[in-house]
C-alpha cells in the first residue's frame, strides 16, 4: 500500500505543481501544495521500498529450537 500511495501522491503533486490551475475560490497556492505532495509521495515510496527490503531479509532466516529430553518418543505398536 505504501508504494501505491506514494505514486498517487506523486501524480497528484505533479498535476498541481506543473499545470496552470486557477485557484480563485481557494486562498492557497496550488503550486506549493503540489510540491508538498510530490515530496510526500517520494518519501512514501522510499520508505516503502526500505521496509519491503527489510521484510525480505528477515524471511530467509529461521530459528529452529530443538530440545533433547533424553527420553525417546513413544511408539504405538498396536497393529
Amino acid at each position: 500500500m505504501g508504494i501505491g500511495l506514494g505514486i498517487v501522491l506523486i501524480v497528484v503533486g505533479a498535476i498541481l505543481a506543473f499545470t496552470n490551475l486557477v485557484d480563485n475560490a481557494v486562498n492557497t497556492n496550488l503550486d506549493v501544495v503540489g510540491w508538498i505532495c510530490l515530496a510526500a509521495g517520494i518519501l512514501a515510496v522510499i520508505l516503502a521500498v526500505i521496509m519491503n527490503g527489510q521484510r525480505a531479509n528477515t524471511s530467509h532466516t529461521a530459528v529452529v529450537e530443538h530440545r533433547d529430553t533424553g527420553v525417546p518418543p513413544e511408539v504405538d505398536d498396536r497393529r
